[in-house]
């Protein structure tokens, strides 16, 4: 979407209210406590995402349209607050430290099923799949992912094999391996 005015757009912190891929859109809840903010799913594509988790704190430029306000473009996601626990057992012997010092691993999701809670990606250039939880994905600020959506993938050897830790849009795994 082209802005056409910038004098108009404005740049609004809040939350998001819901999203639904698969509609296409949802809303954001400013924290000035005006109306909710239209987000389309081309504009959360724009910035690198298929799908965002309820809750997740974002920054945003928005647009006053005949329908509303509309978000226009992302400036920033940021997961939804947790109480600092990992978001599944398997993950807790795994320091938040340490996971910080994992490279981000670009990664194409091999299936999601969100009804089941888990799906498969595959990490370029690696035989075998790595495990998705939900609950990894949600933590990680996104709600679903699609087949064959690139992603970033933190990983850690589990219990039952490789399993992303952590979960970013593709860009982050392309930066770290200096193609982008």
């Amino acid at each position: 979407m082209t802005i056409a005015d910038d004098s108009l757009v404005t740049e609004v912190s809040g939350s998001i209210k819901w999203f639904d891929p698969t509609r296409g859109f949802g809303f954001i809840i400013s924290d000035d406590a005006g109306p909710d903010i239209l987000l389309h799913t081309n504009v959360l594509r724009n910035f690198g995402q298929g799908s965002v988790a309820d809750r997740a704190r974002v920054k945003v430029l928005v647009q006053h349209t005949s329908r509303g306000l509309q978000a226009v473009r992302i400036l920033s996601i940021e997961p939804p607050e947790s109480d600092g626990a990992p978001p599944i057992s398997d993950l807790a012997d795994t320091s938040p430290e340490m996971l910080e010092t994992l490279p981000f691993l670009p990664a194409r999701v091999k299936w999601f099923d969100k009804g089941k809670g888990f799906g498969f990606a595959n990490l370029f250039g690696q035989p075998g799949d790595v495990f998705l939880h939900c609950e990894v994905l949600r933590h990680s600020g996104l709600s679903d992912l699609g087949v064959g959506e690139a992603v970033a993938l933190r990983v850690v050897d589990g219990r039952r094999g490789l399993m992303a830790a952590q979960i970013a849009p593709w860009e982050k795994g392309s930066r770290d391996h200096g193609d982008a």
